[in-house]
Order: C-alpha cells, then sequence, then structure tokens
C-alpha cells in the first residue's frame, strides 16, 4: 500500500525501507524538515542512484505530512509508503496525548490511517481530516534496553491495528537493542515475527543474535548506510556477507534513515538519502554478489512490505 494506492509488488524496484521525507521531533531540535520541493530534490538524487520505492517510517504526531508524500510520489514517480503507529517515549512530550488516551483510541487512529485515510494534519486536532493517502505499514519504538510502560500501551495498540488490518509492523530498536523481547511480546499480541521488521539492529553487529532473529522469521533492517559517526560500513559490509552465508539473506533489508534536516542534500547535508544506491549497493554487489543484492533490495522488500489477508 503506497501513498498513491496499492502497487504490484514486483513492481516497486530496488527498495529504501527506512527514511524521512518530513520529520518534526521534540527529540531532534532544529533538525526538523518539511519543505516539498526539497525533498522533491532529495528523492530525485534517490531515484537517480537506482531505488525506486521508498519506506517513509515517520509515525504519528511527528510532522508527518501524507499529501507532501503524495505530491514528492508524483513528482519523482518513485513509490513511496507512508507509516502510521507511534514512536518511542523520547518522541512525545510530557502531556502529550499518545500518553492520555487508552489503547482502544491508540488502536482505532492507526486502523483509521491504514484503512481509511491518514488524517492530513497528522492527529494533532482537534478534529481529524482525514484523506485519501493510507498508510502501509505500522512503526513503532522501544527505549534502549528497555520497553517503558506507555510504550508497551502503543505497542500492543500497534499490533493490534496491524493484526485487523495485515499490515506489517516495523519496530525501532534504539541502538540495536530489544530485539528478542520485542518479538516476544509482539507474538504475545498476535503479530507473528515474519510479519516484523527489526530496525537499527546494525548498531548492533552481532552476527549470532541476528541469526536467531532471522531464524525466527524477522526481518533485520540495516538502516543507518552511510552513517560513519556509528561504524565504517566496512562492518556492515562484513555483516551482511556473515548473514547470507549462514542462509539468511532473505531476512535483510536495507535503508540509510536519515531523519535529520542536518543529513539532508538538499539542506546542504549529508551523507544524504542517495548513499545506498550510489555507494553502499556497488561494494555490497562486489561483495555477495548482484543475484543476493536484487533479492535484499527487491524480493525481501516487496514480501516484508506486502499485506496478509
Amino acid at each position: 500500500m503506497t501513498v498513491l494506492g496499492p502497487a504490484d509488488p514486483a513492481g516497486l524496484g530496488a527498495v529504501d525501507a527506512h527514511e524521512h521525507l518530513f520529520l518534526r521531533s521534540p527529540a531532534l531540535p532544529g533538525d526538523d524538515f518539511g519543505a516539498v520541493d526539497a525533498m522533491t530534490a532529495e528523492v530525485e538524487t534517490v531515484q537517480a542512484a537506482g531505488i525506486g520505492a521508498i519506506v517513509d517510517l515517520t509515525p504519528v504526531g511527528l510532522g508527518r505530512s501524507v499529501t507532501g508524500l503524495a505530491s514528492v510520489s508524483r513528482a519523482t514517480g518513485v513509490h513511496i509508503v507512508a507509516a502510521t503507529g507511534y514512536h518511542r517515549d523520547a518522541h512525545y512530550p510530557s502531556g502529550h496525548w499518545v500518553y492520555r488516551e487508552p489503547a482502544q483510541v491508540l488502536e482505532e487512529v492507526l486502523v483509521t490511517d491504514l484503512t481509511s485515510g491518514i488524517d492530513e494534519r497528522d492527529w494533532q486536532g482537534p478534529r481529524p481530516s482525514p484523506s485519501s493517502h493510507r498508510a502501509g505499514i505500522v512503526k513503532l519504538g522501544a527505549s534502549y534496553q528497555r520497553l517503558s510502560p506507555a510504550e508497551r500501551v502503543r505497542l500492543s495498540a500497534g499490533a493490534s491495528a496491524a493484526r485487523r488490518t495485515g499490515a506489517p509492523v516495523a519496530v525501532h530498536c534504539e541502538i540495536g537493542t530489544m530485539g528478542p523481547e520485542l518479538l516476544d511480546l509482539l507474538a504475545a499480541d498476535g503479530v507473528p515475527a515474519g510479519r516484523v521488521l527489526l530496525a537499527h539492529l546494525d548498531r548492533n553487529p552481532d552476527a549470532g543474535l541476528h541469526a536467531e532473529l532471522a531464524a525466527r522469521g524477522a526481518y533485520l533492517l540495516y538502516d543507518t548506510v552511510g552513517r560513519i559517526k556509528y561504524r565504517p560500513d566496512s562492518v556492515l559490509l562484513d555483516l551482511v556477507e556473515r548473514m547470507v552465508a549462514a542462509g539468511f539473506g532473505d531476512r535483510l533489508l536495507l535503508g540509510t534513515d536519515v531523519g535529520r534536516r542536518s543529513q539532508l542534500r538538499a539542506y546542504g547535508g549529508g551523507p544524504g538519502m542517495a548513499v545506498l544506491g550510489e555507494t553502499f549497493v556497488p561494494r555490497l554487489r562486489s561483495v555477495v554478489g548482484t543475484e543476493a543484492v536484487d533479492a535484499i533490495l527487491r524480493t525481501n522488500a516487496a514480501a516484508a512490505l506486502t499485506w496478509t489477508d
């Protein structure tokens, strides 16, 4: 499900499985971005680098602009999958409605985004203004090494919405932690591991742990490509090579998660979203081969994003 409607999974092309095209968060002061022209220019560089689809994992209340996403998709021809869901506590200030509303209301917000259309004002009220553009994935979040009580409520609400609709679930794993625990909790809420994308696992490049998570059926979203402050890309290349050699190449997804204004070329920053296709993919092909890379970018992504009945 893209912002312009249902799309043939086989027609998505290569998929960047984690980006943010519009974002505003109290956790990232001064790093927000939301200009359609700027994001159109950024996405044009992504398309020129060989990417045909982008998954925007910006959840509820963090500056989503579904009409902006639709405009960028129309202007560039790149498929864009929008998210609904809730992030970890750090992204919501004290007193925000996500802390006070009951789980049933939190769930219905997500179901509405998935089945009817995302609120053009991103659920900032007082009354929703539904668009015709639907979300295609549920994004949830956990804190570092823990899940707060409020995050647990939101995780359960997101799981219920995914179970009701058949949408996949992506979970922010802070610095690559909480993977096993999150799979356990989601399974208890009716979402099997095969419907879950665990984001940021490359922040904790533990191949043994990753093999265990992949063996359970989860998708491992390696989404800090080009983020040298975390580790050189050579470490990620080695990790992918080890996972492919171990037989888990069908569980891998890639992205860059450029979630700050200062990281976007359109705003004079870097590395930019296009780094995945421009530099990392060619390097990865030289390590694991074209067939394995195409499976990661195309086959895996199409399977992960396809809704279940």
